[in-house]
């Protein structure tokens, strides 16, 4: 059985010189009711499914846009739900109070948060990466520290602050999209093969140790 080495405090500095990784599948955009209601029919045969939601960003103190997209990743397979055209479509609360498949996030309660301003579900069943993640003893909560500490390879995010309100999304936007939802696929099936198999070594650093690389 081959080992893998993480760490419980993961260095920004080490993410620079990590190569690129980023969703290489399919990705399908969702604009309407009767598109929601095929990707969702599609999702819920799928055995795991990863979750992440976009806003457009506000520059302006005191104001913020509510949620105007979000992704969700099997495999191979992305869809981008623009809510900011469809809303909470009755596919996409049957989706998000789902408990028979699994679904993950990361951080998933600040986007609930968000899903809630315009719609109203009560949710199903998620599990939070960040919660596998401490259970293994990483301590760093970030997407890209954690994908990072797993597999060796840095996800950007250089399209964060773009407008996810566009009339049209570019394909940097939703390759960007995609990879954060698909992402936590990986993410959990790579831990939940580290508790089942004990396949890791986990490399502590003191706070007062010098910055080591990986």
């Amino acid at each position: 059985m081959t080992q893998k080495t993480i760490h419980n405090k993961y260095d920004k500095a080490w993410l620079q010189e990590l190569p690129l990784a980023q969703f290489e599948g399919r990705i399908v955009v969702v604009l309407n009711q009767h598109e929601a209601e095929r990707a969702v029919d599609f999702l819920l045969t799928q055995p795991v499914l990863g979750f992440d939601t976009e806003t457009r960003p506000s520059f302006t103190r005191g104001h913020q846009h509510k949620v105007s997209l979000m992704q969700v990743s099997a495999d191979n397979i992305c869809f981008l739900f623009r809510l900011n055209y469809t809303g909470l479509t009755p596919a996409i609360i049957r989706l998000l109070e789902d408990r028979e498949v699994t679904k993950v996030g990361l951080s998933w309660h600040d986007d609930v948060n968000s899903l809630h301003h315009i719609g109203q579900f009560q949710l199903g069943t998620f599990i939070d990466i960040q919660t596998l993640a401490r259970e293994i003893g990483i301590e760093d909560m970030s997407l890209q520290k954690i994908y990072a500490n797993l597999f060796g390879q840095k996800i950007s995010k250089r399209q964060q602050l773009s407008n996810w309100e566009a009339d049209v999304l570019n394909d940097k936007q939703k390759i960007y999209a995609a990879t954060d939802a698909w992402a936590c696929v990986r993410m959990y099936r790579e831990i939940m093969r580290f508790k089942q198999e004990g396949s890791y070594e986990l490399i502590i650093k003191e706070e007062n140790n010098e910055t080591d690389k990986p």
